[in-house]
């Protein structure tokens, strides 16, 4: 149990200190019509994956029964960030410290979803599925121009 709490506590440290780092680098254009961009948009994507950082070690400190939904859909979106970019199909905008972080962050959480450590509700095979193709909805909506 204080494994879990002290885990899941570094986690949304983690979370929300690369929130922060993230909004701080929102540009809050003037003028109505630039709301309206794509390019707007897509720079919400390192901060929609820390905020999912925050969702899953939150469910994770309170021991939710979606936890390791919640962590395999992180840690997938944080993986699939990188390894999209390097296949050509965008230019992420995740700062480098942010990929880096984010994805060992992503990694451990993939193992902690999927070896189920701390006997929480396992994950069935139409679940990680499903995370895995949320996964990428979220990557190729906030990146896919």
């Amino acid at each position: 149990m204080k494994k879990r709490k002290l885990v899941s506590l570094l986690l949304l440290l983690i979370g929300v200190v690369l929130s922060v780092a993230f909004i701080l680098r929102i540009e809050f254009p003037q003028g109505l019509e630039v709301y309206f961009k794509r390019e707007y948009y897509n720079q919400f994507g390192p901060l929609a994956i820390s905020v999912e950082l925050l969702i899953a070690g939150y469910y994770f400190l309170i021991g939710h029964n979606k936890t390791n939904f919640a962590l395999a859909l992180f840690g997938f979106t944080a993986l699939l960030d990188p390894l999209f970019d390097q296949l050509g199909l965008f230019d992420s905008i995740v700062p480098l410290y942010g990929t880096i972080i984010l994805s060992i962050c992503g990694l451990f959480c993939i193992w902690l979803a999927f070896a189920n450590p701390f006997e929480l509700k396992r994950l069935s095979r139409f679940v990680a599925i499903l995370s895995l193709v949320l996964g990428v909805f979220i990557e190729l909506f906030f990146n896919y121009s």
